[in-house]
Order: C-alpha cells, then structure tokens, then sequence
C-alpha cells in the first residue's frame, strides 16, 4: 500500500504518507501550549508528519480563543515540551505560522480593528475574545510599512519554532487568512506595491516564505493554498491564472512540499490538479480523503501525500488501523473546539478496545 511506503521529504524520512493535517482545537488558556497539547500530539506521533494547528506570529494574528501564539519565551517553552513529547515517540512534527488578518475581532487587540490589505469586510460572523459569535467588524487596511512588519513576524515566529525544537514549519497561505487575503482579487484593493496586479498580490506571500526560507533553509519549509476556496467570503477574479501562477514561483523555490486543501475550481479543474500542472515538487493534498481515495490519489499520481484531520483526530493510531483495514473510532464534533481531555486525549487506539 503506498499510504504506507516510507517517502524523502526535504532532510526528513518520513515512514509513511500520511500526514496529520493542521486543526484548530482551541485548548491553548492565554495562546499558551499545554501538557495537554503534548500528549494530544505525542499520540499521534506514527504520522509521517505532524503539522500542528495554525499558530499566530503575533498577538495581532489572533482571531480565536485559546489558539497557541509563537512570539514570546513562554510559548516558546510550551511548545517545546510537545516537540520532545513528538520526538520521544519517534515523530516529525511542523509548526504552522498563521495571521489571521480580518478574520478577528477587536476584542482580542485592545479594541483595536483587526487588520487587512484592504478594508473590505467579511460577510459572517466571527469569534470575539470571550467566544461570542458576532458579525465581522471592518478592519483597518495595513499601511506599506506596517506590511513589511508582517513579514519580520513570519520571521520572528519561524526563527521561534526553531527554538521551540520542531522539524521545520508550514506557512498559512490559505483559507481567507492574512496572506490569502492579500493573493486574492476579492480582498486587495491596494494601490502600493502589494496590490494592484498579481505580481503585486504575489508578493506578500513570497516574501514571508522567503524569510522562512532563510531561517530555516528550502528543504524544511512547507506552504499551504486553498485554491478556489470560499471560506471566510473568499473570491477571485482570475483563480486558474492567480493559483496557476503562484504555484509556479513556489516551485523553483525548493519547498519541502506544497500543502493544497482540495476543492473545485469554477470549470470543475480540482484545487490539487491545478497546483500539480505548475508545481514541480512535493505535494501534499487534504480535503476529504479515507483509506481508499488517498491510496487512489498517490497511485495516480494526483499527489506525493495525503493529509488527514479528523481521521487522525479520532484515531490517534491511524496508520495501523490504515495498515490492517481495521475499523475506525467516530469523532466527536461537539469535542472539536474547546473543551478539556474528553475528545482531545481519550481517543483509543486498537491496543485499547476492548476484544
């Protein structure tokens, strides 16, 4: 089974093509990680990769509650606790850098708008502090050189997960977050250097990676696209040629890999199909796949790995269950955001079912 095959990724050897996929999960009191997060994640350490949920550079990327931060000493020590825990059970873990960009609320900075390329905002609602829901706010667009500040934070929180004591990192270019917003016609109206034509839109996202790049080196460095993704009242004008083009700067970049969540192009082209045409490396797709369409997707040569979340969340020994066809625990969606052990650590694996 080629799910279960051992694969090269950048400097790391991974023992199988599964990938444990980024999630939210909400349990980390003050954006601090916890022992809690290190045995959630130490669980699930027979991954051939683990990238952790979406973690904010900065206190201005925070649009959830209790979502792990990368800036400061003290989360710098929490995070190294799960990194050991991670290695101790012979895993690989990646630590996902995120800002949230408009996808926040000024309860979590101060009363303070959350910010933007541009001061379009989001239809929906979002999270305030205390975990109300309420409709987005308009945030403030960033100025020129407050944009160039965002790059020395994906920086600054690259350069911290290597402290930290991870494998390497992933940078959150996806799903209606800060450096979507600013690849996507629909949310970049800007007139400077980062908006305006695609090169421009481009630019942000290439210039975080490359700082990235240069903490941590090409081959330990992963991006993830959400190419024709809807999520947080997304759009573009121009998908095919505006993914179709980042793709291609990606890949003569050397990445450790490309992480695609798969959806449907307008035509009916899939999100993973499209990177695949421009994109010479890794790729990494997620979005809907079990045992049977991973194996599929790896075979055709649709893709180089498959990512999984709520499988590896609910089957913390996915690949052997993957292994022996064996069945699988249900998760609990109730149990997804927020909460305590009961659905995080108490999963059980197949040593611990009952005959």
């Amino acid at each position: 089974m080629k799910l279960l095959s051992t694969f090269k990724l950048g400097a790391l050897d991974m023992p199988n093509r599964m990938v444990m996929a980024p999630m939210t999960r909400n349990r980390a009191p003050q954006a601090v990680p916890t022992e809690m997060m290190a045995t959630y994640y130490a669980q699930r350490a027979s991954a051939g990769l683990i990238i952790t949920e979406a973690t904010q550079v900065t206190p201005q990327g925070q649009g959830y509650p209790a979502t792990p931060g990368i800036h400061t000493e003290e989360q710098i020590e929490g995070w190294k606790q799960i990194t050991d825990a991670v290695h101790a059970a012979g895993g690989r873990i990646f630590l996902q850098l995120w800002h949230v960009g408009r996808i926040s609320h000024s309860s979590f900075h101060g009363g303070e708008l959350p910010v933007a390329p541009s001061a379009i905002r989001p239809d929906g609602q979002g999270f305030t502090a205390n975990g109300e829901m309420v409709p987005f706010e308009t945030p403030r667009a960033l100025k020129t050189d407050e944009v160039v500040g965002v790059i020395e934070q994906f920086r600054h929180g690259a350069a911290c997960a290597r402290k930290a004591g991870f494998d390497g990192v992933e940078v959150h270019g996806a799903n209606g977050y800060l450096l979507d917003q600013f690849l996507q016609s629909g949310t970049n109206n800007r007139t400077d250097r980062y908006g305006g034509s695609l090169e421009n839109r481009m630019r942000l996202m290439l210039e975080v990676t490359d700082a990235v790049i240069h903490e941590w080196g090409r081959d330990r460095v992963g991006v993830r696209l959400s190419p024709g993704g809807s999520f947080n009242d997304m759009h573009d004008d121009n998908p095919h040629e505006t993914w179709g083009a980042l793709a291609e700067r990606l890949s003569i970049r050397n990445l450790a890999y490309v992480h695609v969540i798969e959806n449907e192009i307008s035509d009916g082209t899939t999100a993973s199909a499209l990177v695949r045409e421009r994109y010479d490396g890794t790729l990494v797709v997620c979005g809907g796949y079990d045992r049977e369409s991973g194996e599929e997707a790896l075979q055709n040569g649709r893709a180089d790995l498959i990512g999984y979340a709520r499988y590896f969340l609910a089957n913390p020994d996915l690949p052997e269950r993957f292994e022996r066809n064996a069945p699988l625990n249900e998760w609990d969606e109730s149990t997804f955001y927020g909460g305590g052990a009961e659905g995080y650590i108490d999963y059980p694996k197949l040593s611990e079912v009952p005959a």
